[in-house]
């Protein structure tokens, strides 16, 4: 991975853990953890040329990926699916 990649994926890691600081955790289903984005699934996220909503993030996550017990357990799963 080269180091613009992992500074991307650093910048968005930082954004989703700051759009969810004011969230309520655990967090127990897809829907909710919408709904505690600050503008739901249009929460926007970007760093360099890579652009994602919350939305689009939403559907790299598996239903077994809840219960999400912090900001940085979402933050760390959709990056883990991210090809950057």
């Amino acid at each position: 991975m080269s180091a613009k990649a992992i500074d991307v994926k650093k910048e968005i890691r930082g954004q989703i853990v700051g759009a969810l600081a004011n969230a309520s955790f655990p967090i127990g289903s897809p829907e909710d953890l919408l709904a505690a984005f600050p503008n739901g699934a249009d929460t926007t996220c970007q760093a360099g040329d890579v652009k994602m909503t919350a939305g689009e993030a939403g559907k790299l996550l598996k239903a077994s990926d809840f219960p999400f017990k912090s900001a940085e357990q979402v933050a760390d799963t959709i990056l883990g699916r991210v090809n950057l």
